[in-house]
């Protein structure tokens, strides 16, 4: 067997043709004599590389000149606690939203510098669904709103883009960036984890609007400072140079197939295949509201947990791996990301098809 379906929902599949060239450039980068894990992060080949990562990404994402794209580290988990460090700015609160586990550790976190008001949830429900904006109650005078745009675990996920007035709107965008349109513009800030649709592990994106920058709860360290990492290029230290790199190709596959609209449209067939198998199965089924039932994450249940065992065993015996789902939730769970080719999601469902006319 030659490749895998890695179904995993992170560290995720990585573009073929991204691996494949960056195999081929590993030891050598672009005859310079060195690989790109090797270079200084102040040379002229490794600051080319950098740079050109950081304008295709302002390309893909329509990005505005008065933002600042920070690469950055410590994974989204670090980013709970840089949001309300830089962005409280002597405000009183700061609203979220809670929509799952994401959700509430980014709570948690912003709880240790500043009130939170958490506007709705949706934990009546065992997270399975988003709470309509109608519903929140949101504060005005709000340091600024945060949600969490998909939910990794749940499989629920925010298609519309909360209206929050002169108040910053703050995203956890880590599990569907990239995968469709957003406008920009209608956020202070938007941050990522890179390993589900961008490249490794080691690589966070933070999107942050200029003016919300340079207001520091007291006691930052200044390796939290949104505006240090801003001034110095995201080379306060060193970043990490090998994950830019390969979030770089990544970002010329995604324009060379079409850019983001184009890989809505894949995303948005690749679901539909699974969604409409449940919708219609009696043996599988889908716990998520149809109305944010993700397109990346898409949970569901065996109608008798006893077989899930041996649904993953018959998973693993073709070629599909990582399928269970969080323990949390149970069940199964396929993430298909950008990376997921539609042929995996097919196999998918033909072998779902057949497990349910075998123990239906």
């Amino acid at each position: 067997m030659d490749r895998i379906f890695n179904f995993s929902a992170g560290p995720a599949a990585l573009p073929q043709a991204v691996l494949e060239q960056a195999r081929d450039e590993l030891v050598n980068w672009q005859g310079c004599g060195m690989s790109v894990m090797e270079m200084s992060h102040r040379g002229k080949e490794y600051m080319g590389i950098q740079a050109e990562a950081e304008a295709d990404l302002r390309e893909l994402m329509n990005i505005p000149a008065n933002y600042k794209v920070l690469f950055l580290q410590g994974g989204a988990s670090m980013q709970f606690a840089m949001v309300p460090m830089n962005l409280f700015r002597g405000k009183a609160s700061a609203d979220y939203l809670n929509t799952g586990e994401w959700s509430k550790k980014a709570i948690k976190e912003a709880q240790k510098y500043g009130k939170v008001n958490v506007v709705a949830s949706s934990e009546d429900k065992n997270f399975t669904y988003a709470p309509a904006q109608s519903a929140w109650k949101l504060d005005p005078n709000a340091a600024y709103v945060h949600y969490t745009t998909n939910e990794t675990i749940g499989g629920v996920e925010i298609f519309w883009t909360p209206e929050t007035g002169n108040v910053p709107l703050v995203a956890d965008m880590s599990s569907d960036i990239l995968s469709r349109p957003i406008d920009v513009s209608k956020f202070g800030l938007i941050y990522a984890g890179a390993q589900k649709n961008i490249g490794p592990a080691g690589l966070t994106i933070v999107i942050v609007r200029e003016d919300l920058l340079g207001q520091l709860v007291p006691g930052t360290p200044t390796m939290f400072d949104y505006k240090i990492a801003a001034d110095n290029d995201s080379m306060y230290n060193t970043p990490s140079t090998y994950a830019i790199y390969i979030a770089g190709l990544v970002f010329k596959w995604l324009k060379k197939n079409g850019g983001i609209a184009a890989m809505e449209k894949v995303n948005r067939a690749k679901a539909k295949l699974i969604y409409d198998f449940l919708d219609q199965s009696k043996f599988f089924q889908s716990p998520v509201a149809v109305e944010n039932r993700s397109l990346m994450n898409i949970p569901f249940t065996l109608k008798d947990a006893a077989l899930d065992d041996e649904f993953l065993k018959a998973a693993k015996a073709r070629g599909m791996v990582q399928l269970k789902g969080h323990r949390s939730v149970g069940g199964m769970r396929a993430s298909i990301y950008n990376a997921m080719p539609i042929e995996g999601v097919q196999a998918l469902v033909a072998l779902m098809k057949e497990f349910e006319q075998q123990h239906g």
